[in-house]
C-alpha cells in the first residue's frame, strides 16, 4: 500500500475498514549483512581524481638523490639528467635510486647516455628507446 493511501486512511473516519500493521521482527543478521555491505560502498563524488605527474630533475650533487627518491615514494615518475654530476656521484645516485625503485616495486630505466627514468608501480611504461653505444660510452659502464 502506498503512503498516500495510508495517510488517507490515516485521517479519515471511515470504520468500514480496519488495517493490521504487521511488524517485522529484528533480525540481526541480516542488520549485520545491512553494515557490512555499507562499509564496501563507496561514494563516487568522494572520490578524488589521480593526476599522474612526471618530475624532470638534473642533480648536481649526490645530496639531491634523496629528494628524488622522495617523489618515486610519493608514486611520481622520474626523468634524471646525469649529465651535470661526476661519474662516481652519478653511480651513486643510480645505484640510491636503484634501491628506492626496487623498494615500491617499481621500475628504472636507461633512456640515453647519462639519462633515467625511474617509475613507481602505478606507472606502466611501454616500447624502448634504442640506442647506437660508441665504444667511449660502453666503456663507461652505463
Amino acid at each position: 500500500m502506498s503512503i498516500k493511501n495510508k495517510l488517507k486512511n490515516y485521517f479519515t473516519m471511515d470504520d468500514e475498514y480496519e488495517y493490521d500493521y504487521i511488524e517485522e521482527a529484528d533480525d540481526p543478521t541480516q542488520e549485520q549483512s545491512d553494515k557490512q555491505s555499507k562499509k564496501n560502498v563507496v561514494s563516487l563524488t568522494s572520490m578524488q581524481q589521480a593526476t599522474s605527474k612526471v618530475v624532470l630533475c638534473e642533480p648536481r650533487n649526490y645530496n639531491e638523490a634523496q629528494e628524488i627518491a622522495d617523489n618515486i615514494v610519493n608514486r611520481r615518475a622520474v626523468v634524471i639528467n646525469l649529465q651535470r654530476v661526476d661519474r662516481n656521484q652519478a653511480k651513486r645516485i643510480v645505484d640510491f635510486l636503484s634501491g628506492t625503485v626496487y623498494a615500491v616495486k617499481g621500475d628504472i630505466q636507461k633512456l640515453g647516455a647519462e639519462t633515467f627514468l625511474c617509475t613507481p608501480d602505478n606507472v606502466d611504461v611501454t616500447g624502448s628507446i634504442s640506442e647506437a653505444f660508441s665504444e667511449e660510452e660502453f666503456e663507461k659502464g652505463w
